[in-house]
Formats: C-alpha cells, structure tokens, sequence
C-alpha cells in the first residue's frame, strides 16, 4: 500500500454506509497517509514558512451518526489546534483530493485576512488558473479560478470579511485519476510545488 498517495480504494471510502464502518475504513487506508503526510509536511512548511507548523489529523471523534463526507490533515503555528488561524490543509472528499491554505470561519484572524489578500488582490491571478477556491470547507464544491471574475473573487473575499460563516480557501484539486496519484515521489513533488505557490499569501 502507498505510504502517501491516494488510490481509488481510498476515494471509495466514502461510499460505506455507516458511521463505524466507514470509521473503520477510513482508519485503516487513509488515516496512516495523512499521519505521513502531516510528519513530511510539518518539515517542510516549517523549512518555507520561517515559524514551526504543526500537524493535526481529523479524528471526527464528536461524530455520533453521519459518517463523516471528508477527511484532512492541518498545518498551523498552534499545536493545539488550527481552527482558528490560516492554514494550510491536505484533504480528500469522495471524489476529490485537494491542497490548499485560506481561513475558515472560527478564525479570529479573517478581518485582516481578507483585507491582506484584497489588497494584494493580483497574486490570486499569478495562481495557475485551475486552482480551485471553497467558500465552504464542509462542502466538496469548488470553483476554478478561471472561472471567477475579479468580482466573485472580491466578493468572497469581502464575504470572508463580513460574514460570521464566511471562508475563503484557494489551492489544487486532483482528481482520482491524476497523473500525481502515480507515487508518493510524484504526489509529494506535486504537493511542494502547490505549497511553493500558496505560501505566496501566507
């Protein structure tokens, strides 16, 4: 089994009905991936940002019920949680997985986040346009850069601002079927290379 990368069977994971089953599942395929990823990347983003990042692994343990739709590892300064900071995260939903770095909504930080990143609006149009932004980490839809105006940039930014709920993260989406699935050497390239470009608003 790849130490790294994601598989078909890992995606598929999401399909099981149940929450322990799914628990299980997820436990045993996905969850020693992301614990590698989270060591690998915890270096490295401490190398490129300058401050020591931490790595956190979704544990779902508050679920009672609904199995959960995603699951992620989390970089931030705080070993205690990442929640309430800009960070960056290495995820997968059923039929996506993604690396990206923005802010969500229990973030003290949001305020000057927007207004840093709407001040410096131009770099989001540096990003290779296929980068795919969420408005809402809990869902799995994204929009491609390409395919927001400057105004839908602006106005999830301004959202980000303003509103309690708001979120604002940018970064890649792969497919199951990407080329960077090949090998753990591939994916984690691949992996640098987004967080080489992201850090650019870090």
């Amino acid at each position: 089994m790849p130490d790294y990368h994601f598989t078909e069977k890992d995606f598929k994971v999401f399909n099981i009905e149940g929450l322990e089953p799914r628990m299980e599942a997820l436990i045993e395929n996905i969850r020693p991936k992301l614990e590698n990823l989270g060591s690998h990347f915890s270096e490295y983003l401490t190398e490129l940002t300058g401050e020591e990042q931490f790595a956190h692994v979704a544990k779902h343990a508050r679920r009672k019920v609904n199995p959960p739709d995603d699951t992620w590892v989390s970089f931030s300064t705080n070993p205690r949680g990442y929640k309430m900071m800009p960070h960056f995260q290495i995820g997968l939903f059923g039929d996506h997985a993604f690396c990206m770095y923005g802010v969500i909504y229990e973030s003290p930080d949001k305020k000057a986040a927007a207004d840093k990143w709407l001040d410096d609006f131009e770099v989001f149009r540096d990003f290779p346009q296929s980068y795919q932004v969420s408005l809402d980490h809990m869902k799995p839809e994204k929009t491609a850069l390409s395919e927001m105006s400057d105004e839908d940039l602006e106005n999830g930014l301004l959202r980000l601002k303003n509103v309690k709920k708001g979120e604002f993260l940018v970064g890649k989406v792969y497919r199951p079927d990407d080329e960077a699935f090949g090998s753990d050497e591939t994916f984690i390239k691949d992996l640098e290379t987004v967080m080489d470009k992201l850090v650019r608003i870090y």
